[in-house]
This record gives C-alpha cells, structure tokens and sequence, in this order.
C-alpha cells in the first residue's frame, strides 16, 4: 500500500494486465487517485515502472494511490478471489455494451493490452462487455485510458444510484 492512502475499502478494482503504454497506465492511476479505486498491474509490464512518462502522466498523485503489482493472471486471481464479486472484461469483440450491464461496489473492471486486447483464455472467466462505438468507419477501439475512465465512472454512477 502506498504511503498518504488510509486504510479504505476501493470501490471498484482496476486491472490492467499488460499494459504497455506508460501514459496510459500513468493516467489510469491518475483516475484511481482521484475515485479511490485500486489498481492492479498484471505482469510483464511492457515498460519499467519507474519510467518517467509513466510518473509525469500520474502527476503527483502516486502517495494517493493504492496500486498493487501481480507476477500474472493466476497471482490477481488468488490476490482478488472473493467469490462475490462480477468480473468483467471490456473487449470490442463482445456483444453486451456496457449500459447494460449492472454494477457493485467491489467489482472487477479489466482492461487488456494496448496493441492486442485480452487473451480468449482470460476473456472465457469474465463477463465480457464493450463500449458502443460508431459504426461503419474504420476505427478500432478507443484509448485505453479512456476506455477506463468510461467504465469506472458508469460503474461508480450505477453504484451511487443504488
């Protein structure tokens, strides 16, 4: 646990599994600072996490965090492995969009690599749920950074109107 956070319960559990992009992952710690959500980055990394993008995108909001390093998928999955809470993995394969999808304090939202999304293997154990994008234009998918910061804040609205 990282030094200034007080002992709390997260309302939501951020994984990125392989993230790769340090500003990326910088901006969602930013994100989980700023909405108490804990984060959790599923190893190989594909940067050093003392990298100095990494840290400028995350300002000084590092001693506001809690993140917490997982050796690989199994590791998060002993690490978080209470029963009761939802899994889910948003990929732009799946056929639910994220409106309709319920949430609750002490889920689990799981964002995959940058250039790859997450591995059918991993994506099989998850609810798996997309965000609606436009169609018929050659777009892909949107920013990983954003993509988080969408479904924490759906999340979180749902959970502070129920």
């Amino acid at each position: 646990m990282t030094k200034g956070i007080e002992k709390m319960v997260p309302p939501l559990h951020i994984v990125l599994y392989q993230p790769e992009i340090p500003p990326n992952t910088g901006n969602i710690a930013r994100l989980c600072a700023c909405t108490g959500c804990q984060l959790h980055l599923v190893h190989p990394l594909g940067f050093d996490i003392d990298d100095r993008q990494l840290k400028r995108a995350g300002l000084d909001y590092w001693d506001y965090l809690d993140v917490r390093e997982h050796d690989d998928w199994p590791a998060l999955c002993r690490h978080l492995g209470d029963e009761t809470r939802q899994w889910f993995g948003f990929t732009t394969r799946a056929s639910k969009d994220l409106w309709e999808s319920c949430f609750a304090a002490g889920d689990v939202l799981v964002f995959g690599p940058e250039t790859r999304g997450l591995p059918e293997p991993i994506l099989k154990q998850l609810t798996s749920i997309r965000i609606p994008m436009r169609r018929g234009v050659p777009v892909r998918s949107l920013n990983m950074a954003s993509a988080c910061a969408i479904g924490t804040y759906e999340a979180l609205r749902q959970m502070e109107m129920s």
